[in-house]
């Protein structure tokens, strides 16, 4: 078996089991009720509701994202290593990077649909609106064909679980995927009394473009996930996971600003024909800030809920560039998963 299929069995595998798993329709279930009830949450501010919605409900889907990216990686990898179920496969002949890669491509698999699902759900919520008075009218078509959809993928779950065994939470992510996209692309068709309009009214091409770069950042946390799972269990993987999501939240704060500040000062000591020696404390401070900032994932790259409610075009200049970060931070994740399991005794 070559190197590719060997990924794609561990990955299939992978991402079946992940989404087998309990978590991900109860994080789901909590994401999408905290997603819904982002509009009445909104709706106590003084000026405007939709711009908190929106900051409410995509960090809801980010953090919600970030458990799942933690849990996964942990049933998926750590788990296995407990369990010593993961020797029956590194002692077959599959190398150990194969196993890490395939690991993490299943866990992003995982993630990506159950992301999709969240991502889809905020969709609808957001061409809800905000109820800012109670004259306001509902969205008829969003509540009439969203709810029918999830409706039906949940009633599609249970029945293929009865009468052909599937896996609940898997169908529930198999099904709700689908249908919810077909609710959304039918929703665009209709304003808020069944009145046809064009789709270009209603869709959010910016919204659309957040959430991919958010999704972005969750693949770096789930690579982030499943190099902690190499060494460590669920409960460290977690707070590793945390943590990471956190500083890198941090990050331009941190790090990023002294960093600015004393790249300011070396150039004006270098205008002034004073320049830094290499071992000089203010040239070692930078250096040490520099590597930081480099080895930081910086997950404000990823958060463009700011520039949304600004007006700003999101354009591919900037698109282009972030996927890249985002895909360099995912091989450096997983570069430093391989080193870590090598040595890892599975036996």
């Amino acid at each position: 078996m070559d190197f590719l299929a060997q990924l794609w069995a561990i990955a299939r595998n992978t991402a079946l089991e992940c989404l087998r798993q309990p978590v991900v329709p109860a994080v789901l279930l909590a994401g999408s009720l905290l997603v819904v009830m982002s509009i009445p949450f909104s709706g106590f501010t003084l000026m405007d509701d939709q711009r908190m919605f929106v900051d409410i409900a995509l960090s809801t889907v980010f953090v919600s994202g970030t458990l799942l990216a933690a849990f996964l990686a942990t049933s998926a990898l750590s788990r296995e290593i407990e369990q010593r179920t993961a020797l029956t496969v590194v002692s077959k002949p599959v190398s150990r990077p194969a196993f890490v890669w395939g690991k993490f491509l299943g866990v992003a698999a995982a993630l990506t649909a159950a992301t999709a699902f969240l991502v889809l759900v905020f969709m609808l919520v957001e061409m809800h609106g905000t109820m800012q008075t109670v004259r306001t009218p509902w969205h008829q078509p969003v509540l009439t064909i969203g709810l029918t959809a999830l409706g039906g993928a949940i009633a599609a779950a249970v029945w293929c679980n009865f009468l052909y065994g599937w896996n609940f939470p898997a169908s529930t992510v198999g099904f709700g995927v689908p249908l919810l996209a077909l609710a959304y692309a039918l929703c665009l068709l209709f304003g808020k009394d069944w009145t046809p309009v064009p789709p270009s009214v209603q869709f959010e091409g910016d919204m659309w473009v957040a959430s991919f770069l958010m999704w972005g950042g969750l693949m770096v946390l789930a690579g982030i996930a499943v190099a902690a799972s190499t060494r460590f269990g669920q409960v460290v993987t977690l707070g590793i996971t945390f943590g990471a999501f956190l500083l890198g939240l941090m990050s331009d704060w941190l790090v990023g600003r002294p960093l600015r500040d004393t790249t300011a000062m070396l150039e004006r000591l270098a205008a002034e024909g004073t320049p830094a020696a290499a071992l000089d404390p203010a040239s070692l401070q930078w250096w040490g800030l520099k590597a930081a900032y480099a080895m930081i994932p910086n997950f404000q790259v990823f958060w463009l809920s700011d520039a949304i409610q600004q007006g700003r075009t999101i354009g591919i200049d900037y698109v282009v560039p972030s996927a890249a970060y985002a895909v360099a931070m995912v091989v450096a994740a997983l570069s430093v998963a391989v080193l870590l399991f090598q040595r890892r005794d599975v036996g």
